[in-house]
């Protein structure tokens, strides 16, 4: 049965690990502690004192001074370990976690968990093929030489970062290895702990470049396990849940995320909130708990990213000037059909193209897989097509041989539908106004990924009513914006109310209006 050895770095609040420690150690896991050589050393010895009895808590026996995005982290990470392997003989894994983590499983799952496969867990990815690294330093990271740390001593960094670069003192990176990135926050078998040390002793050439590399924690471990440990036995995720903003900060879990984080596909969660008591001892005692059921749904990413986008309105950046300059043409007429429900979005337009023979294109901006004609490379991507908007249209128009072309569209598009209407042409826009269940709804959460199978009624019951006054508020925005040219046919509407709406629309007679507007099931789910 697996036997857990936490390996912890911490930096403060003595009173949390302690707590920590205690409630990891309880269930029969271990852990080795490296406490920052920068911190109090009274809290250093409010640790020691309180942890001194308790045979499953060792100690890095030394101590360093740490900075992010120093080798100090991966010094100090190493020691810990070191401390493990020694202390802990019956240790079969070693997970990496920080004092803001928290057990999200019980001991009982975990130890499960880990006993189904013989791999490894750790984020290893190409450091130069991958897109792990989004702004910054990439190829710089490595290739120079980082003697001071960025944080503390910005200018000496940045000076001696160009002075390299005057001097084309550019090193080469060891010719055996491929370097690796990911995240810091693994879960290693003892193995293979065991080989990362004996390499770490035979590669002092290795161990040299690596200690003046910049942020080596995120590259140390994931470019040694992926050079010693055969592919088939790694997994190439991390078992610690957590999200980032958009600022690129870390996501503070508080008490009502407590659902939320037990339905992930994970062991561990960072960070957990220091004001969150209640979550705290909630998680703590789930740790020890027997015979606990868990329904994995694992949406928090996708639902933290849907409800944190809600209320904002995205400007673009300022068009680039070969769009600002362009026009679709005066002459032409370009009608865009507006739906939440897509099927009844394509019924619709479908219809329409049948009664009046004018090209359609459905959702174009939205749906990667939309049948389009070859336009020479331009129509590949939705990036593409969303980038190039008005070349696009301008092409389809041609392609087609017509002055009036119909398209689909989400009503989330603003963007779009605010450049159409600024253009020189002819822009109509009709929405299509339907009934949402409770049951669609959900279908819809279940599809975009908020929501799957085994999510807890209790966050369904949370999440309906924001999506749907999420979808109210895209239908309320468009009609605040006011643009001329502007319909809507409803499902609750009478045919009449549709009919006069669909002619003016489509500017064409009232009979042939009607003939769309009475369609069979068009509103049907």
């Amino acid at each position: 049965m697996a036997k857990i050895a936490f390996i912890l770095l911490c930096h403060k609040d003595p009173d949390a690990i302690i707590n920590q420690a205690t409630r990891l150690t309880a269930a029969g896991d271990c852990m080795s502690i490296h406490f920052d050589a920068r911190s109090k050393p009274e809290h250093f010895q409010k640790i020691r004192d309180a942890l001194k009895d308790n045979p499953n808590v060792t100690f890095a026996r030394k101590r360093i001074k740490c900075g992010w995005g120093a080798w100090s982290l991966v010094q100090a990470t190493l020691y810990a370990v070191e401390a493990a392997v020694e202390a802990f003989p019956r240790a079969t894994h070693f997970y990496m976690v920080s004092g803001d983590c928290m057990a999200i499983k019980s001991a009982e799952y975990a130890h499960d968990f880990l006993d189904r496969e013989d791999v490894d867990y750790i984020e290893s990815f190409d450091y130069f093929g991958s897109d792990w690294i989004k702004t910054g330093m990439k190829e710089e990271r490595l290739i120079y030489r980082h003697f001071f740390n960025e944080r503390k001593y910005k200018k000496l960094f940045y000076a001696s970062f160009n002075l390299q670069k005057r001097l084309g003192l550019a090193r080469d990176i060891p010719h055996d290895i491929q370097v690796q990135i990911g995240s810091q926050w693994w879960c290693l078998r003892r193995r293979t702990i065991e080989w990362i040390l004996e390499f770490t002793r035979k590669r002092k050439d290795v161990m040299r470049f690596f200690r003046t590399t910049w942020i080596p924690d995120e590259t140390f471990f994931q470019t040694l396990v992926r050079h010693i440990i055969p592919a088939n036995e790694i997994r190439t995720r991390t078992l610690t849940f957590l999200m980032f903003t958009d600022y690129g900060m870390p996501v503070t879990f508080y008490n009502d995320h407590y659902d939320l984080l037990l339905s992930q596909d994970f062991l561990f969660a960072r960070k957990i909130s220091p004001e969150a008591h209640v979550l705290k001892r909630r998680l703590g005692d789930l740790y020890a708990a027997e015979g606990a059921e868990f329904q994995i749904s694992n949406e928090g990413r996708s639902l933290f990213k849907f409800l944190t986008g809600r209320g904002r309105t995205g400007h673009r950046f300022a068009p680039r000037f070969w769009e600002k300059e362009s026009t679709l043409g005066r002459e032409r007429e370009l009608l865009i059909i507006v739906a939440k429900k897509w099927h009844i979005g394509k019924r619709f337009a479908e219809r329409i193209k049948k009664v009046t023979n004018v090209p359609m294109i459905q959702y174009l901006f939205d749906e990667s897989s939309c049948p389009m004609p070859d336009l020479g490379g331009i129509q590949n991507s939705i990036g593409k097509r969303t980038r190039h908007r008005r070349a696009l249209m301008r092409m389809l128009f041609d392609y087609y041989d017509t002055d009036r072309l119909i398209i689909c569209m989400d009503p989330n598009n603003m963007d779009l539908m605010r450049d159409f209407f600024s253009d020189r042409s002819q822009t109509k826009l009709i929405e299509v106004e339907s009934h949402f269940s409770d049951e669609y709804l959900l279908g819809h959460a279940m599809r975009v990924g908020l929501a799957g199978e085994n999510t807890p009624q209790e966050t369904i019951d949370r999440l309906l009513p924001t999506i749907r006054s999420d979808v109210m508020s895209e239908s309320d925005t468009i009609r605040d914006e006011g643009f001329e040219g502007y319909f809507r046919i409803s499902e609750n509407g009478s045919s009449e109310m549709n009919t006069r709406a669909l002619a003016r629309f489509l500017t064409i007679p009232e009979d042939r209006a009607r003939e769309i507007a009475e369609t069979d099931h068009l509103f049907a789910d």
